[in-house]
């Protein structure tokens, strides 16, 4: 079996319930959710003209390949209607490989560990939180030492979703 962390991310309504449905998806695809974060509310990055989004990290198992993982996200993704028409633009939802067993891997497809999980607190918070001592092939870092050499600006806007919050979103779906 291989162990991989994925993060998943999305800022189109309704957004809590994209997040659900990716990983119903995922649990249909020979993958075993072992833990999942928190969820959490980050502002945009790269392109700031957009809604907030939710982002959390699951770490799975699965006997597919990493390919196969990547082609499995890609698929969901699309199911659930993902178009990427403004790169770092809105998403139904966005699924990344960010670390598949203590892979080293780049191909034109896929990057492992994924190439600038260190860089992004909307990462590294999530997967802190269910990993703090998992150490990044590429970085020989763990993800404790790698979120407390992230500068503060980074985590600032960072914040834990919240179930009342959860409750209006779910209604918004349900109109």
């Amino acid at each position: 079996m291989n162990k991989a962390y994925l993060a998943l991310g999305t800022n189109i309504d309704p957004r809590q319930s994209y997040l659900s449905r990716a990983m119903e998806l995922l649990e249909n695809e020979k993958i075993t959710i072992l833990k999942k974060s928190s969820i959490y509310e980050t502002p945009p990055v790269g392109y700031t003209d957009q809604a907030d989004f939710l982002n959390m990290v699951l770490e799975v198992q699965t006997v597919l390949s990493s390919e196969g993982l990547l082609n499995t996200c890609q698929t969901i993704e699309k199911e659930l209607g993902r178009e990427r028409l403004i790169r770092f633009g809105p998403r139904t939802i966005d699924l990344d490989i960010l670390v598949y067993n203590d892979e080293n891997k780049k191909t034109e497809r896929l990057t492992i560990p994924h190439p600038r999980m260190h860089e992004r607190g909307f990462v590294l918070v999530p997967l802190h939180e269910i990993a703090p001592n998992l150490k990044l092939p590429s970085l020989n870092k763990t993800t404790d030492e790698l979120l407390q050499e992230l500068p503060a600006k980074e985590k600032k806007d960072i914040t834990i979703w919240n179930k009342s919050e959860q409750g209006k979103e779910l209604r918004r779906f349900e109109n």
